[in-house]
């Protein structure tokens, strides 16, 4: 399953999101090229989880949920290190499943500290939807497209009244510019002429 946040770095595009789908990734791949891709951390450790009998999903769970709230990356490669030390000798499946993507897991940490909520998990874009799925999967069939359509909007425009709203805002244009961070905080330039 490929879902995540798609950043894009530049003057004119700096983030998308999207969730499944892996065609998308490809197309936007393709469109931006310099797009930074995060994959979902709760999907990620459901897939995870998967590999557990029910008896140790508990104790896995409560080490897996500590890595992506790990103050710096270097935390987090620590406590995935200790989890496959844990379980590797007898869940091989499901440390390969943590180690796969990493790179794409612990994009966050090049963002502001304030935006890492929203990044590390695709869940703020699908809560709103599932209120329309529910409904669309329970209706099955519309008479006409303008009331599907009608009736999505209007549940859409409910669900918004309990969006959450972003974190730091206030960052985005410098997010936008192209700034740079390590660990959540932003790392100084260099001018130009020194760079070698």
């Amino acid at each position: 399953m490929g879902c995540g946040t798609v950043t894009v770095r530049g003057p004119r595009v700096r983030g998308l999101q999207q969730d499944g789908h892996l065609g998308l990734w490809g197309a936007l791949a393709e469109i931006f090229p310099e797009a930074d891709e995060q994959r979902c951390w709760n999907h990620k450790i459901l897939n995870v989880l998967d590999r557990f009998p029910k008896r140790l999903r508990d104790r896995a769970k409560a080490l897996l949920c500590q890595i992506p709230y790990a103050e710096t990356e270097a935390k987090a490669v620590r406590l995935r290190k200790r989890f496959a030390e844990q379980f590797g000798a007898d869940f091989p499946k499901a440390v390969e499943i943590i180690e796969s993507d990493w790179e794409r897991m612990v994009t966050f940490y090049r963002y502001p500290k304030g935006h890492w909520p929203h990044l590390r998990t695709t869940n703020v874009v699908e809560s709103p939807f599932a209120a329309v799925r529910l409904r669309t999967t329970a209706a099955k069939r519309y008479k006409k497209v303008s009331s599907a359509t009608a009736m999505i909007w209007k549940l859409l425009l409910v669900a918004e009244k309990n969006f959450r709203r972003l974190k730091a805002r206030h960052l985005l244009p410098e997010v936008a510019d192209g700034a740079e961070y390590k660990d959540g905080v932003r790392i100084a330039r260099r001018p130009e002429s020194y760079a070698a």
